[in-house]
């Protein structure tokens, strides 16, 4: 089953839907019949990565990887590495272009606690869980 992101004139997603089988890989006609751009995302494909539907679990075959994200509402089409990326979450978070995500300046702490990141001092602050 394919499905499809509808652009704007930004290629910011506006829209996703679920098309016909027969229009898998076929996105210029859709944009044609249609009078709209559409570009095809793939629904288990996160961070450049394609997922065994159901699962968790990356997929043997990664060839199925397309467009880096299954596109969402926000996300933008990025011609240059073609793949849809989520909105910028931070000023200073970098695009991965591998991925299609953003990486933070300093990377996520892996002490196994919650963290947000503080723009402000460019850092990682721990999260306190309610007594």
């Amino acid at each position: 089953m394919a499905h499809f992101a509808l652009l704007d004139e930004n290629n910011i997603v506006t829209f996703v839907t679920v098309g016909r089988d027969e229009d898998d890989g076929k996105e210029a006609e859709l944009s044609a019949r249609t009078g709209q751009v559409y570009k095809q995302t793939s629904y288990n494909t996160r961070g450049g990565v394609y997922y065994t539907p159901n699962t968790n679990e990356p997929d043997p075959d990664q060839s199925k990887a397309f467009r880096k994200n299954y596109a969402g509402l926000g996300y933008i089409y990025d011609e240059i590495i073609d793949g849809f990326v989520p909105p910028k979450p931070y000023p200073s978070w970098l695009l991965n272009t591998t991925t299609g995500l953003w990486d933070p300046p300093v990377p996520y702490p892996t002490d196994g606690k919650r963290y947000d990141w503080d723009e402000a001092d460019q850092s990682w602050t721990e999260i306190s869980d309610p007594a």
